[in-house]
């Protein structure tokens, strides 16, 4: 569990050290001429102020913005239930691009398209049949040097390989969700 914990401190470190920050960078995009896709999309994020490595990699490698753009942030709190009119909040940012936190209890089951769902109240209908859901997916590589001794940073990139879905674990639907890689060093 040290292993885990601490590898999974190092990882977050390590990407937030890269990734710029959100706002900057979309507002600089809303101002580009970025060819547009007419879909929804969905990135998953643990910190909502930073660009999701999987939308870099999209403009990176794909070359195209989709016409609404989601920030997706789940937030579990140390409570039993969060109530349906508690659990979405969001945010506009710049134009195409929202910031939706969807907030859980620790009893509550996520499950991210029914809580979408919900968005429509606070003003962003989507409609789920159209929607994307892009996930980063990191590649632990081990390196020799600061951090954690090499044995245990090889353990931790063989755990994090086995670790579970995220996409399973939020009930996402398996034929709309787009994962792309990115190696990070430890």
């Amino acid at each position: 569990m040290a292993t885990w914990r601490r590898g999974r401190e190092m990882l977050m470190d390590s990407i937030r050290s890269n990734d710029p920050e959100l706002l900057p960078f979309i507002t600089a995009l809303s101002a580009d001429s970025v060819h547009r896709v007419a879909r929804t999309v969905v990135y998953a994020v643990a910190n909502p102020g930073t660009v999701p490595q999987a939308l870099m990699h999209n403009l990176k490698y794909n070359a195209v913005l989709h016409e609404r753009n989601l920030i997706l942030t789940v937030v579990f709190h140390e409570v039993p239930w969060i109530a349906f009119e508690e659990r979405v909040q969001v945010t506009p940012l710049v134009s195409g691009f929202w910031r939706v936190q969807l907030n859980y209890g620790f009893k509550n089951t996520p499950d991210i398209p029914k809580a979408l769902a919900l968005c429509k109240e606070k003003g962003l209908p989507i409609n789920l049949f159209e929607t994307s859901y892009f996930l980063s997916r990191e590649i632990i590589v081990p390196t020799r040097g600061s951090g954690m001794a090499h044995w245990r940073e090889a353990l931790f990139a063989v755990m994090s390989r086995n670790s579970g879905s995220v996409a399973g674990f939020f009930k996402l639907p398996n034929n709309c969700v787009v994962e792309l890689g990115t190696r990070v060093q430890i």
